[in-house]
């Protein structure tokens, strides 16, 4: 893995100055971290205050880079606002990822600076629309181009110091609605609450899967035995239909990336990878 963050830093490096695209996720934070060590002032995060991501996300983000002393700033996307996203087609992501980087695109041409993201090596071959609008706008994924997997980047942020090493992966609030069925500001607000529930309840990786008045929940394997116990599995329906549901029901197979992705009649290429919801 040294080889590999060698590399990384040669890339950043290579760049000059870059504009991270940073949601304080795992691989985002890795980026912008070792890019604000790598690069100094050369080097801004910015973070996406928008609906569709939830607040726990944008609130971790803010205090990993005062921590950390990245250049920091939160701007205001407005996915919600255009009719191809709230639409919910397949390819929502881009849409997503195109109202990103159009509001980068005017930073990083007055800092003279390349955006960059965390795909990451994993992430060839799933289907994920917003690499298209990554392409679009020139956009970099340095850990990939670095041959970096997310155990090693997992690693590598363990080893930082970084607090997001072990958290489990995370995706827009949005990946919870059904393709072809409308994002709305209030189903987002409903499914955030519901999961924000179910974390108070001790529940680590945790999706509430929204299917109009009932909440699908997915949980980690280990965390479900937990849930069955009556007692718990009280808690959890009160819980999640205080924050708008009136029915629940957990997934016997559990919490897994993309399941929503699952109707889909699609074909995994190398140029797309896949919504990790």
């Amino acid at each position: 893995m040294n080889d590999k963050e060698r590399a990384l830093r040669e890339t950043l490096s290579s760049l000059g100055s870059v504009v991270v695209a940073y949601s304080g996720g795992v691989d985002s934070a890795y980026l912008a971290w070792i890019a604000h060590d790598t690069l100094g002032d050369r080097s801004v995060a910015v973070t996406a205050d928008s609906p569709s991501y939830p607040r726990r996300h944008r609130e971790m983000a803010v205090a990993i880079a005062g921590r950390f002393g990245f250049r920091h700033e939160i701007i205001h996307t407005g996915e919600l606002e255009r009719a191809e996203y709230r639409a919910n087609p397949a390819n929502r992501c881009y849409y997503c990822k195109h109202e990103l980087y159009g509001h980068l695109t005017p930073i990083a041409e007055q800092r003279g600076a390349v955006i960059v993201d965390g795909n990451n090596a994993d992430d060839r071959g799933d289907y994920r629309p917003g690499r298209q609008a990554a392409r679009e706008f020139g956009v970099r994924s340095p850990l990939d181009e670095a041959d970096l997997f997310k155990a090693e980047i997992r690693e590598l942020s363990r080893r930082a110091g970084l607090p997001t090493w072990d958290e489990p992966a995370s995706a827009c609030l949005s990946s919870r609605i059904p393709y072809f069925h409308e994002v709305t500001g209030e189903k987002l607000r409903t499914i955030e609450a519901a999961e924000n529930a179910l974390r108070t309840l001790g529940f680590r990786v945790c999706r509430v899967r929204h299917h109009d008045e009932l909440a699908r929940i997915e949980l980690g394997r280990d965390e479900m035995p937990r849930a069955l116990e009556p007692e718990m599995a009280a808690a959890i329906v009160e819980a999640v239909k205080a924050a708008g549901y009136r029915y629940v029901t957990i997934d016997l197979q559990g919490y897994r990336t993309g399941s929503l992705n699952e109707g889909l009649l699609l074909q995994p290429t190398f140029a797309h990878s896949r919504d990790r919801g």
